[in-house]
């Protein structure tokens, strides 16, 4: 038993008994001068007049209501950027000519800025609306192209995803207006680079017809809140209403209609472009032969809806177009400026990369303490932080670098045999790259380090070394491999220098 006691009541364990006594003894005399406290004032403010009593109350309404506002004001969360928010405020012509002025004079490639602005101008001169039509693939875009001009030469498929390109069409409004009509491909067509050119033909447009054929999807009705971020009328055209009885298409009617007061759609019409029909001919040998038959397209509660829309907005239309591709310019600038930055940033790591390989050459000095005491680590988290503008405090460099030597200590074995495995590629090395393995881990760790830094300086906009480290540590493993040859040429070169 003795030994049991004096094995299981430690010298630390003593200590935390005795802080947590003085604690509840301490706060347990806080509660009885408390309670004597208010009871007191209870007492004094039921012997006061009534208006010291509203006073009082008054003064300790007020005290919480500011206590409050100081912790909310303490404890908010911090409002992020967000890509969106170029559309929420739009950039005035004034102010994108002296954005793209800028741009151009700081070496940033403005050549596809200039060609929007180009084509914004030639649209203005042509003062025709242009119309783009949105929609995934196999909703029946290019067949209401059809049935609105049925001269016009349309390719139509039933496979879907016909249209590859943006393709344009004249059309003449039911009251005389001159109208072009941009036919794009699907919205969920395979490739990155056709959504994008969908949703840029949208914010050169002046009006925007959305067709659907059933009720919509969690992905159309994301698609639709980014059109809704564009402020143009919106006209949601349900198609293939001849698939649907007057029941079903009365109930799927009115669920778009309380969805497009949501989505502040301007206007839901049911349409049909234009369905085949499977029809039995009997012969009069009495034979039966199956035959498609086209059933006439239905598009007039359409046209009548375009028609309303540009008689009530007007040269509103104008404006809103003219702003749209605005943000879509400022966007362009926006996306150069980062390729540009992201290229300097690049070629900043590696050059502070292919120092750090010359120093340990020249040192040849085993260990990872370089990226913790070294001038040129600093050095670099310094530069990279003043060509993406944000403030590098000291306090933050030291544990940037603090953390990063924790994960190098974890991954150094790793990054040597790596660099031993590139070393093997060259025959003739032997033992004369004894110190070289760390000079080639060291033009690893100072690229994965200038790579992940870049990637949180651009997405944070401020220098957050928990996230740097930890990208730094996801990241390690996947540039060792890629970079393994080159830093193996430059450390072998340096050495043969040296000798």
């Amino acid at each position: 038993m003795y030994y049991l006691l004096k094995n299981s009541i430690t010298p630390i364990r003593l200590l935390t008994l005795l802080v947590v006594a003085v604690l509840l003894l301490l706060l347990l005399m806080v509660g009885v001068l408390l309670t004597d406290t208010l009871l007191n004032i209870r007492q004094n403010l039921q012997q006061a007049p009534d208006w010291v009593l509203f006073l009082v109350l008054t003064a300790f309404g007020l005290f919480s209501l500011l206590s409050g506002w100081l912790i909310w004001r303490l404890l908010r969360p911090k409002k992020v950027a967000d890509v969106k928010s170029a559309q929420q405020h739009p950039v005035d012509e004034a102010g994108l000519l002296e954005k793209l002025q800028h741009s151009k004079s700081t070496g940033i490639d403005t050549a596809q800025a200039e060609q929007e602005l180009e084509k914004l101008k030639q649209r203005r001169q042509a003062g025709v609306i242009h119309i783009a039509l949105f929609g995934e693939i196999s909703s029946g875009k290019s067949s209401l192209i059809k049935s609105l001009l049925p001269q016009t030469e349309v390719e139509i498929s039933v496979k879907g995803g016909t249209t590859q390109s943006l393709n344009q069409y004249s059309w003449t409004s039911p009251a005389g207006d001159q109208l072009i009509l941009t036919d794009m491909p699907g919205l969920n067509e395979t490739g990155r680079e056709k959504n994008t050119m969908s949703q840029q033909e949208a914010l050169r447009a002046h009006l925007i017809i959305y067709v659907c054929d059933g009720d919509l999807t969690r992905s159309q009705q994301q698609e639709l809140q980014q059109l809704k971020l564009l402020k143009k009328p919106v006209i949601l055209a349900l198609n293939k209403m001849d698939r649907l009885s007057a029941g079903e298409l009365q109930q799927l009617t009115d669920r778009l209609q309380q969805r497009s007061k949501e989505l502040e759609i301007a206007e839901v019409v049911a349409i049909s472009s234009g369905a085949h029909q499977q029809v039995i001919r009997i012969g009069a040998d009495r034979s039966e032969e199956t035959v498609t038959r086209q059933l006439p397209a239905q598009v007039d509660t359409l046209k009548l809806a375009v028609q309303r829309s540009i008689d009530k907005n007007g040269t509103q239309l104008e404006k809103l177009r003219d702003s749209a591709v605005f943000t879509l310019i400022s966007s362009q600038l926006d996306e150069a400026h980062h390729l540009l930055r992201e290229q300097q940033a690049l070629e900043l790591t590696r050059s502070y990369a292919k120092k750090a390989v010359v120093a340990a050459i020249a040192a040849i000095t085993p260990g990872s303490d370089i990226l913790i005491q070294g001038y040129l680590a600093t050095q670099m988290v310094k530069d990279l932080s003043n060509l993406y503008q944000v403030p590098a405090r000291k306090v933050d460099v030291d544990l940037l670098l603090k953390l990063v030597q924790q994960h190098v200590r974890t991954h150094i074995t790793l990054l040597l045999a790596v660099a031993g495995n590139a070393l093997k590629a060259f025959p003739g090395v032997g033992t004369l790259a004894g110190g070289i393995l760390h000079a080639i881990a060291y033009g690893f760790l100072f690229e994965t380090l200038g790579k992940s830094l870049a990637k949180s300086l651009h997405s944070r906009g401020e220098l957050h070394p928990l996230q740097v480290a930890s990208q730094f540590e996801d990241n390690l493993g996947e540039n060792i491999k890629a970079s393994a040859g080159f830093y193996t040429k430059l450390a072998l070169k340096e050495f043969q220098h040296k000798d």
